[in-house]
């Protein structure tokens, strides 16, 4: 009830919205097939959803886009058939309203919004993401989920910003443990999510302009973490949740070496258990990024990436562990690696992107093909490949979801 209440929401709002703009409204969507299938022969127990196939079914995009003078508006709704467990769904992917003066701009609305410099990393961007479908071979859109927000951002010469509101909580969408093998060592009972109340609306600040030839930001961020903590009910059972977080941020981009060169840092203040002695409740860390890439002939890039999280009080979470539960080390750490070869004219594009953790010893690689069969009609094929020494760490325990997708969409 509260989807179908929020779709007509939105429709008469924009439907009221489009209709003063008659002459200026544009239409566009795509018709898409997408289908995952998992080639190690694994099965999860679910007796529905636990087979071969981890993610399979058709979209239809709808998008109205238009407006006049100082203000414009966007709707992007997708209505999406789920074959494997046989249901339907309405996504409003965005529904915004955009308003322009002199001094500021104004966006209301359900948007998707990007901050930092990482290539499927994240630091100061804290807004949702959707790692179901990034594992299961999605197209790389749905990666990033759209939150119901106020943004305002500013400009001058000097210094510009943006200031984004968030008064409804979103989380990650994790991998869900009837399609994916997972390591769970304890069964979930439930979920607390924070209450829809006006202290737990969520803020974030981006400070930026550009110093010496390279694009500068600051951020700050309070909120709350998008992947939870996990609390234990029982010697065998725990309860999902959420725990507060402040973020401290910046980033920095710009040419270097015949290439582009970016970092990236933030302080992740786990404002429930800063001296770390609570187990359900992640540590404070210090993350970085370290990133570069370059065209080393023609249409052909490489781009490689050092990722760290140092972890706080690190005493105090060993302290806390029980015997014979695994142990994050102090200085987690990945590099990924993305190269890309453009063909026919750009119509194909074969590209790479990895994962590997030198401290878990485990990786997630994705080959990927795409091809533009028109101006309207591509498709795309590639493979999600997991693995790792420990079946206990974040790609190792995925081990057994290796799996093989491809799309195919029109555009109109």
């Amino acid at each position: 009830m509260k989807i179908l209440s929020s779709i007509i929401i939105y429709l008469i709002i924009f439907i009221s919205y489009s209709t003063s703009y008659a002459g200026e409204v544009n239409f566009h969507g795509f018709v898409q097939g997408n289908l995952s299938s998992r080639i190690t022969g694994e099965k999860t127990p679910d007796p529905v959803e636990g087979g071969d196939f981890i993610s399979g079914g058709e979209k239809i995009r709808g998008e109205v886009t238009g407006g006049s003078g100082e203000s414009d508006f966007a709707l992007k709704v997708d209505m999406a058939h789920d074959a494997i467990s046989n249901t339907d769904e309405i996504d409003i992917r965005e529904g915004y309203i955009d308003y322009r003066s002199t001094d500021y701009d104004l966006r209301i609305g359900r948007q998707i919004i990007t901050w930092g410099i990482g290539d499927l990393l994240f630091i100061n961007d804290i807004y949702p993401k959707n790692y179901s479908a990034l594992f299961s071979g999605q197209p790389m859109e749905y990666l990033k989920t759209g939150s119901d927000a106020v943004k305002i951002s500013t400009y001058s010469d000097v210094i510009s910003a943006e200031l984004v509101i968030i008064p409804f909580f979103e989380p990650n969408t994790l991998p869900d443990p009837k399609r994916f093998s997972l390591y769970m060592p304890m069964t979930i009972t439930g979920i607390e999510e924070p209450r829809n109340e006006i202290d737990n609306t969520e803020t974030a600040l981006r400070i930026y302009r550009q110093i010496h030839g390279f694009d500068t930001s600051l951020y700050v961020y309070k909120g709350f973490y998008k992947t939870p903590g996990m609390r234990p009910a029982s010697s065998t059972t725990a309860v999902l949740f959420y725990p507060k977080l402040a973020v401290y941020g910046f980033s920095v981009q710009g040419n270097f070496a015949d290439g582009v060169l970016g970092l990236e840092g933030g302080y992740y203040d786990s404002l429930d258990d800063r001296n770390g002695s609570d187990l359900s409740t992640p540590n404070s860390t210090t993350k970085y990024i370290l990133g570069y890439s370059r065209q080393f002939w023609t249409d052909f890039t490489a781009g490689i990436q050092f990722y760290g999280e140092y972890m706080h009080e690190y005493s105090n979470y060993e302290a806390s562990l029980p015997a014979g539960f695994p142990k994050t080390d102090k200085l987690h750490q990945l590099i990924t690696l993305r190269l890309t070869q453009m063909l026919k004219y750009n119509t194909l594009r074969l590209s790479l992107f990895s994962f590997y953790s030198p401290d878990d010893e485990d990786y997630f690689i994705i080959p990927e093909m795409r091809y533009n069969i028109s101006d309207s009609l591509w498709t795309e094929v590639g493979f999600n490949l997991f693995g790792g020494k420990d079946s206990r760490t974040f790609f190792g325990q995925f081990d057994k979801n290796d799996n093989l997708f491809t799309t195919l969409r029109y555009e109109f």
